[in-house]
């Protein structure tokens, strides 16, 4: 018999960003908040002269324990799914901050393409450009509605960047500049930047959460700028230069005495009656204990496959049903098209490529959304075009030229040359939705307390390997156009491995919409299904941008505690 609890204002599931930011939000505002969090307490001090490659960036220090919990994966229909049992493919954060810890800190606004992605694209090329199985929707709204919210969370985070060339033609406004300059450039971004613009294309610098200078936000959180150290991706900044839930939003809602967390506290089902929430069912995993905690709201804010799997295993919402196409939860899964690149060897050019941020770049919109005609490929949307200056860490990165021995002398002494003269020019393409393409529960796998594990069904599709291959040709004529001796482009996209890293840019299966009868949530991000139950995260994407999701996550987060002041002020009702 689980031990019952006195009933709080609103419950929290997941304590990263999505988490911080209701909790502020709605401590601010005074309702009395519980965030119950898996993963252990986190603190910036954890991570002072924590520079262990092998310990946080092989070992996955900061990463959920795939012995207690995992997802399986398959490609299709027709064959079993298997557990992941190492990582690879993506990295999924546990404890306080979540990914927001450990995440590089790249910060875009999707385009307003996006938002309005189908409408939009059968009134330029008409429907029969959409293929087959394709799921494309819009998300139930646009980007000037959530423009003010994606302003909300660069000013809190302080974000580092410089007006987008391409914002007018994407008509994307802004209302404030960043509130800090953009990065530093180095000798290997301005080569990029001069070769792109000689192919008449339109670098700027990536949007930056790793401060370009000391900030202060409009909720008095003062932080260092960055030390370009190159310990950002899978790893806590020792500086609290790189924005994260720790050293932002948490301490603002723990400073209203109005927001307890809960760690080592699993939440197992959502308790519900009647179309309402009642609370949620967890277990204090240090003892065992299970226990109820009563909420007038419940807001899930974990990551996007727990977020999924939580409703299935409370059976709230109607499950995905990729035959019929009909039901909504675990549906629209996509994830990123990162395989286009070419990589290029100077024989006489030395870069420092040891130095580094973890958003330090250039980018290209030239190729991405519909920022160019897409009449005559055949796909839809594109990606961004980058150069990347993250600190390349020695055991991970060794590029060689192709034919090089991969032991032995020869390897060694190419290591050795190439580690400070080769560069390359990535990709990052959007991944659009299929009807076969879902989340649901694995009818074998389960996890330490017994419960079925999220299974994910997923493969690239010819989509997406036409949109590889273009922008790999574009990267290669940007690699030549910087002079690079030897140029070698990687452009053919074979099927979905989940074994070698790739990114983690995992979205949908509570996606948002319009309509019930083909969204999960509405555009405060509310369950059509459970009115006081509300779900924050990159779960709620309709389908994933050729841009990274955190920054749409952040906004969209904004919003959905804009909207549960809205319901718990009104008594109740369907927002709209």
């Amino acid at each position: 018999m689980a031990r019952k609890l006195p009933k709080v204002d609103v419950v929290i599931v997941g304590v990263g960003w999505g988490g911080g930011i209701i909790a502020s939000e709605l401590t601010k505002a005074g309702l009395n908040v519980v965030g119950l969090e898996r993963g252990k307490e986190r603190v910036t001090e954890d991570y002072y002269m924590v520079h262990d490659e092998l310990r946080y960036a092989l070992r996955y220090e900061l990463m959920q324990d795939l012995s207690k919990e995992t997802i399986t994966f398959r490609s299709n229909e027709k064959i079993r799914a298997l557990p992941m049992r190492t990582y690879g493919s993506f990295l999924l954060g546990d404890g306080i901050g979540g990914a927001g810890v450990h995440w590089n800190g790249w910060t875009f606004r999707f385009m307003p393409y996006d938002f309005q992605i189908r409408s939009q694209t059968i009134e330029r090329y008409g429907e029969k450009k959409i293929p087959p199985g394709m799921t494309i929707q819009d998300w139930g709204i646009t980007y000037d509605e959530l423009e003010p919210y994606f302003d909300k969370f660069e000013q809190m985070a302080g974000i580092s960047g410089e007006d987008n060339p391409l914002a007018e033609q994407m008509k994307a406004k802004r209302s404030n500049k960043y509130p800090t300059p953009p990065m530093k450039h180095s000798p290997a971004m301005r080569l990029f930047t001069e070769a792109a613009q000689k192919l008449n294309l339109h670098p700027y610098t990536i949007p930056s959460a790793n401060l370009s200078a000391p900030y202060t936000n409009p909720d008095g959180i003062a932080r260092a700028a960055c030390q370009y150290c190159g310990f950002c991706e899978r790893f806590g900044c020792e500086y609290g230069a790189k924005a994260d839930p720790v050293v932002t939003v948490i301490p603002v809602a723990l400073k209203t005495g109005k927001f307890q967390i809960r760690t080592y506290s699993n939440v197992r089902r959502i308790l519900h009656t009647g179309g309402r929430a009642t609370g949620v069912l967890y277990v204090d995993v240090t003892t065992g204990e299970e226990i109820e905690q009563p909420a007038d709201i419940v807001v899930l804010t974990s990551y996007v496959f727990n977020n999924t799997r939580l409703l299935l295993l409370s059976k709230l919402g109607r499950p995905y049903d990729p035959r019929t196409g009909k039901g909504v939860i675990g549906k629209n899964y996509a994830y990123q098209v990162q395989k286009g690149q070419a990589t290029g060897f100077f024989e006489n050019k030395e870069f420092n490529v040891f130095a580094g941020a973890g958003s330090l770049g250039m980018y290209v919109d030239d190729f991405n959304g519909d920022n160019f005609d897409h009449s005559d490929v055949n796909f839809l949307h594109g990606g961004g075009i980058n150069i990347l200056q993250l600190g390349k860490r020695p055991i991970q990165n060794n590029p060689v030229p192709k034919g090089t021995p991969t032991w032995g002398k020869e390897f060694k002494a190419a290591s050795i040359k190439y580690y400070t003269r080769a560069l390359t020019v990535g990709t990052q393409g959007a991944s659009l939705p299929y009807q076969h393409h879902y989340l649901d529960l694995d009818p074998t796998y389960k996890d330490a307390f017994g419960d079925p594990l999220m299974r994910i069904t997923f493969d690239f599709e010819e989509q997406d390997r036409e949109l590889s291959r273009y922008l790999a040709t574009k990267s290669e004529e940007i690699m030549k156009e910087m002079g690079a001796d030897k140029v070698e482009a990687s452009k053919e996209l074979g099927p979905y491995d989940i074994t070698p890293y790739q990114s983690t840019h995992n979205t949908g299966g509570v996606i948002m919409g319009g309509s019930p009868d083909t969204s999960a949530v509405n555009n405060y991000l509310q369950m059509w299904d459970a009115e006081n139950v509300f779900v924050v995260g990159a779960s709620a994407f309709a389908h994933n941008s050729g841009y990274n999701p955190t920054g749409t996550v952040g906004a969209l987060a904004y919003r959905a505690a804009e909207g549960i002041l809205k319901y718990h002020q009104a008594g109740g009702g369907l927002l709209v």
